[in-house]
């Protein structure tokens, strides 16, 4: 099933997405919670509940006239306040041409483990304007990503046990701030400023059950469930990526089992796949002066339309506005 959060009288509702209609959960089933946040707290009560319910709506047991179409509303993140985000690197093709840019070798810690890094919870957004300072936009890139949700709570949950602390998959656009981001890591700390002010995710959430005909085998050597998933991304109807979810080399089976380990991970808690391969204009950027010394490097400007899709999940669309501030921090560097 799909799930959506949107504005409701200044708060956010939880509602079931069927053929481009709402219908609030708890106006279907009083047993059902109002917003996310509550239905991942209660998973294994509401879910069951849910799925009955959703099948209702698609049999047509339920009528048309109890939704809301999708048009008529702001829709938020699906989880508009996730109890923390991170943020992974699975897909090592990603890696490797990122590297093979930079023209140093890859880095063989990447096929020993998982590795991921927190993320302002509290910039998570869902469709509609992403507002940018002036330093923004040095360089400013999206990244495409898939994106979870953990749905109860865990700790040092093992690679074959962790499919089922998934709540189901979203859209994730990580964006970056480049040139804030490349002076942080310069002191081997971070990334912050150049991740903080925005992460991207919705349009809603596809549980695990929906999403069955699409599953795959993970990688030789690797554990947990992945997906037949293709990916694009177009930038002012441009087309600039291109991948699939099933490509990525570590599962989030095993980004999970490494994020618990000596922590206790909760409902609400979102984990980012990392960037796709070609899914950045860094990456991108990088291979084509890689192959043509003249190459004009593209990257986000002001009132540029973003849109992802993920089969399966749907399509994420953001514009880019700038902010009405001349503040500039990168002008504040000590010299």
């Amino acid at each position: 099933m799909k799930l959506v959060s949107y504005l409701n009288n200044g708060a956010d509702q939880l509602a079931f997405l069927v053929d481009g209609f709402l219908y609030d959960c708890d106006f279907v089933h009083p047993e059902l919670a109002g917003n996310m946040n509550m239905f991942l707290q209660f998973w294994d009560d509401m879910f069951p509940i849910a799925q009955t319910v959703n099948n209702a709506i698609i049999d047509g047991r339920i009528s048309k006239e109890k939704g809301i179409d999708l048009n008529e509303v702001k829709l938020l993140a699906p989880v508009p306040f996730p109890a923390s985000c991170r943020d992974g690197y699975a897909f090592r093709q990603h890696v490797a041409a990122a590297r093979r840019n930079r023209k140093v070798p890859m880095i063989p810690e990447f096929d020993q483990y998982p590795i991921f890094y927190f993320t302002n919870h509290h910039s998570i957004q869902g469709p509609g304007d992403i507002r940018c300072m002036p330093d923004h936009f040095n360089k400013l890139d999206f990244e495409l990503e898939a994106a979870i949700v953990i749905n109860k709570t865990g700790r040092n949950i093992p690679a074959e046990e962790a499919d089922n602390y998934i709540g189901g998959l979203m859209i994730m656009n990580d964006m970056s701030a480049r040139t804030l981001q490349m002076e942080e890591m310069l002191l081997n700390l971070g990334p912050a400023k150049g991740k903080d002010f925005s992460t991207v995710i919705g349009p809603c959430l596809v549980t695990l059950d929906e999403l069955e005909p699409f599953e795959v085998a993970a990688k030789q050597n690797h554990v947990g469930k992945n997906w037949n998933l293709q990916m694009k991304c177009w930038v002012n109807g441009k087309q600039v990526s291109e991948g699939n979810v099933a490509d990525m080399d570590w599962t989030f089976a095993e980004i999970i089992e490494r994020c618990s380990y000596g922590a206790t991970v909760f409902p609400g808690d979102v984990i980012g796949s990392g960037t796709v391969g070609t899914g950045c204009f860094l990456e991108l950027n990088g291979t084509g002066k890689l192959n043509d010394e003249n190459y004009t490097e593209q990257w986000l400007q002001e009132g540029d339309i973003i849109e992802m899709e993920i089969e399966g999940i749907g399509k994420l669309s953001n514009t880019i506005v700038k902010e009405d501030s001349d503040f500039s921090i990168l002008s504040r560097k000590k010299k």
